[in-house]
């Protein structure tokens, strides 16, 4: 299913000053922005293989703007609440919202998280966030949360290889792991020699 038309989608330009606003420091704008342009040309690079009649331009916007909800974990001595970072997808569907930007957009942030969260996940994890299903429902939010799993914003950042992912995922039950599988086999495996070369990171083993 794809995204509803109509949607102003914002420019390159605009999202970069959204990410220069709400970033608390320069080092937390130096980890999230730039994965979400990682994630975003692998984005672009898996819809032009795949050849389907995603909108690519509401698909980039999201890629650049899914990880915005992380400023909002970092405290004032500028250190990330890893133990609540599950809660980034939904802090960042807040701000998307507070910014005045439509559902399919802010719906980026929320649903990208691993292959998507079901109310039962949340429930029977315990996690901190409103019980409910936080999943992709349009082409173009598949496409975003599936391009987002290449990259990591470890320390060092990482690029991820598709095995790589399948290993890690599956620790979370085989109903996971299948659904990569099934992401897999219908968007490819993106060529990340390029932005390899271009950012400087490495593939995690």
């Amino acid at each position: 299913m794809s995204a509803p038309s109509g949607i102003r989608v914002p420019s390159d330009k605009e999202i970069l000053r959204l990410h220069e606003k709400h970033a608390p420091t320069s080092e937390a704008f130096g980890l999230v922005y730039p994965h979400c342009e990682i994630v975003c040309a692998v984005a672009e690079q898996l819809q032009e293989r795949a050849g389907s009649g995603i909108d690519i331009e509401l698909a980039r916007a999201g890629a650049l703007l899914h990880d915005i909800g992380v400023y909002r974990l970092y405290d004032e001595a500028g250190r990330l609440d890893h133990d609540n970072y599950v809660r980034h997808g939904v802090l960042g569907h807040e701000l998307l919202a507070g910014e005045g930007f439509p559902e399919p957009l802010c719906r980026f942030a929320s649903c990208h998280t691993g292959v998507g969260l079901s109310a039962g996940d949340v429930i029977g994890q315990g996690l901190p966030l409103p019980p409910g299903d936080y999943l992709a429902e349009t082409d173009e939010e598949a496409l975003v949360m599936y391009a987002d799993k290449f990259h990591s914003k470890t320390s060092p950042p990482r690029f991820l290889t598709a095995d790589a992912y399948a290993a890690r995922v599956r620790r979370f039950g085989e109903d996971k792991a299948r659904a990569f599988g099934e992401l897999r086999r219908r968007f490819g495996e993106p060529d990340l020699a390029a932005l390899r070369a271009a950012y400087g990171h490495q593939v995690a083993e």
